[in-house]
């Protein structure tokens, strides 16, 4: 189900990071005191309707500090003779597309370069974004973060398909024999979106 079908972790994802702004900017110490109890409120939501300890919820959030802003999930998009480069993950068996978290230091390129080489194994190079797309407008599972999803087409320059660390199968697919998707990663409407990219290289870059 789309986090959009889930209006009440949206509100507490937005009370959450109301509770994190007026820490990071109030001065008056009773204002202060306030958002530390909001931010108490939220977490305790959220951990009642993921049905979670609040332990486990404190431990999502344990690094943010400051302003908060949308956590990046970075893809590399491969095409090889109409197909497209999948891994399967070892955390659920199911497929997607290579990539993960954003890191700090790293370019949006530079993330799908080094997801596909430690993913696939191959060395790639970035050539286009094809899109930036909210987490939030798609059928993904719900999510306690705001995430968006950035898909970079990429261009083979050398290596072969191997599996790593966090993938047990890689390979490529047609749009017609899809494997089993990891709906936390990545929807059939999302891969559907990349091949129309891939028959139409001038598809401008698609967002929200």
């Amino acid at each position: 189900m789309a986090a959009s079908h889930h209006p009440w972790l949206e509100w507490i994802k937005q009370v959450h990071a109301v509770a994190r702004w007026g820490l990071t900017y109030a001065k008056d110490p009773f204002d202060l005191e306030r958002y530390e109890v909001l931010l108490k409120l939220s977490v305790t939501m959220m951990a009642d309707f993921a049905q979670l300890d609040t332990s486990r919820i404190e431990d999502l959030f344990a690094n943010e500090v400051g302003y908060l802003t949308p956590k990046v999930d970075v893809r590399g998009v491969i095409f090889q003779e109409g197909k497209l480069l999948m891994v399967q993950e070892k955390w659920d068996g199911r497929w997607t597309i290579p990539g993960g978290w954003a890191d700090i230091g790293l370019s949006p390129a530079e993330v799908a370069t080094k997801e596909v080489q430690e993913e696939a194994g191959l060395i790639v190079k970035p050539v286009k974004m094809l899109a930036m797309l909210d987490k939030k407008f798609y059928p993904h599972p719900a999510s306690p973060y705001h995430i968006y999803k950035v898909f970079m087409r990429c261009e083979i320059v050398s290596g072969e398909i191997s599996t790593g660390l966090e993938s047990q199968g890689v390979g490529f697919f047609s749009p017609d024999q899809l494997p089993e998707l990891s709906s936390h990663r990545v929807t059939h409407e999302q891969i559907s979106m990349l091949f129309q990219h891939y028959h139409d290289p001038h598809r401008p870059t698609d967002f929200d």
